[in-house]
């Protein structure tokens, strides 16, 4: 099933810093989002995902899908803030690069 491409987004690069409705790429491409052996265990650690959790990348894939996570960009990265977590994904290559908390 198609889902909503379009997402309440903040531009980091703007100065007005209010949230514009945007086409977000990240969700566009949502399909070549993946991570690479040594980021799936920084994840896993940082996140303190257990074993519970199967595929690192659906799970993050999931989150950022979730209709309240806020996407940001600034320079070559996006930022998906979701749940008390922060993703931190390459916007040209979809690589999640690391993922942390938020305090």
């Amino acid at each position: 099933p198609a889902k909503n491409r379009y997402r309440k987004t903040e531009n980091c690069n703007k100065t007005s810093g209010k949230k514009i409705k945007m086409k977000n790429e990240l969700l566009e491409n949502i399909e070549k989002l993946h991570t690479t052996p040594m980021g799936l265990d920084r994840i896993r650690r940082n996140l303190r995902l257990g074993d519970d959790v199967k595929d690192v990348v659906v799970w993050c894939r999931q989150k950022i899908l979730a209709t309240d996570a806020i996407i940001t960009r600034q320079g070559k990265n996006l930022y998906v803030k979701i749940d008390g977590c922060e993703f931190t994904v390459n916007a040209y290559s979809f690589t999640i690069i690391t993922a942390h908390t938020m305090r």
